[in-house]
């Protein structure tokens, strides 16, 4: 989840990026180091994605981190259909021009189409948390985690939720477990920080 949205005092979760602007789907980048195998290119993403995963990690520098962040994101909005892949875009214009029906009625569709596109459902969490709908954005962010368990921006956007509803110890346990994935979330360490000064002011 997550994406242009901020959250109380110093919570901008600055993971990129993610509603109102969508990461470029070029045919580049991560895979284009890999060698030619007999993969599909959801296995080709996944190889990818380990190694994105293991370089995030090991990231020394911020513009190093965010890189590595863009390019995560970029192959999580890919997908084996290209027409998925323009629905998610139009569905985020949508959803940056404020139009949340037609966002959520493109969303829809592509979920019933693509059940296994985990952005989409991301993209739908998003929405439903913009709108106020937090069971519901928690009921597709399990579904995101389902799919891609390391989607630190779902794990993230599960905290705010949490905070939110003022389940305090959860939305910790959430954001540290985002920052286990992507310790390089500015955003996310200062409500650790916040959220663990409150535990021990209790």
């Amino acid at each position: 989840m997550l994406g242009a949205m901020r959250y109380s005092r110093a919570l901008y979760i600055a993971v990129g990026f993610l509603v109102f602007a969508v990461p470029s789907l070029a045919r580049d980048g991560a895979e284009t180091t890999i060698p030619l195998k007999n993969l599909s290119a959801q296995e080709i993403r996944e190889e990818s994605l380990d190694r994105l995963f293991a370089s995030l990690r090991k990231a020394s520098g911020e513009q190093a981190a965010k890189a590595t962040e863009e390019k995560i994101w970029e192959l999580w909005s890919r997908s084996d259909s290209a027409t998925a892949e323009v629905l998610l875009g139009q569905a985020v214009v949508a959803m940056g021009a404020a139009d949340n029906a037609a966002s959520l009625e493109i969303l829809d569709r592509i979920i019933a189409a693509y059940p296994t596109y985990a952005e989409a459902w991301n993209k739908r969490a998003t929405l439903h948390f913009m709108i106020g709908n937090y069971n519901t954005s928690l009921s597709d962010i399990e579904k995101v985690l389902d799919l891609e368990p390391r989607h630190f921006g779902a794990l993230a956007g599960r905290g705010m939720i949490y905070q939110r509803q003022g389940k305090w110890s959860e939305a910790l346990s959430a954001f540290r477990e985002a920052l286990s994935m992507n310790p390089n979330m500015a955003g996310v360490k200062n409500a650790v920080q916040e959220l663990s000064k409150r535990e021990q002011d209790i």
